[in-house]
């Protein structure tokens, strides 16, 4: 199951380069974009409360969807970038195993325990 759990992100995580192709913007804005959702592992420096409410916000797939297509619908394409790297980056943290988190500590994720 694991293995089809995978597969299906990493569907995910192609559509979301052959989104981003589709913009006309250079690579260098996704490559170095793709990793600030993990901005919101700074809650984590409040309490784990907070980090896993901040951490989640930033790899929920389906706010990468509605700001990707409020920004089709706005022709913003600015919003439909960060739409594509938000729902890209989560998936590619699924793949890896960084599920979304519980408040017990950022090791805990609805994926299992990291590390395990």
């Amino acid at each position: 199951m694991k293995t089809l759990l995978k597969l299906e992100e990493l569907g995910a995580l192609l559509l979301g380069v052959y989104l981003f192709s589709t913009l006309g913007l250079s690579w260098w804005w996704f490559i170095g974009l793709f990793f600030l959702p993990d901005i919101g592992m700074l809650g984590y420096l409040v309490n784990p409360k907070v980090g896993a409410w901040s951490y989640n916000l930033f790899h929920l797939k389906s706010l990468g969807v509605v700001l990707f297509l409020a920004g089709l619908f706005l022709e913003l394409q600015y919003l439909e970038l960060v739409g594509i790297v938000l729902f890209a980056h989560a998936a590619f943290d699924r793949i890896v195993g960084y599920g979304l988190k519980y408040e017990r500590g950022f090791k805990f994720t609805h994926l299992g325990e990291i590390g395990n």
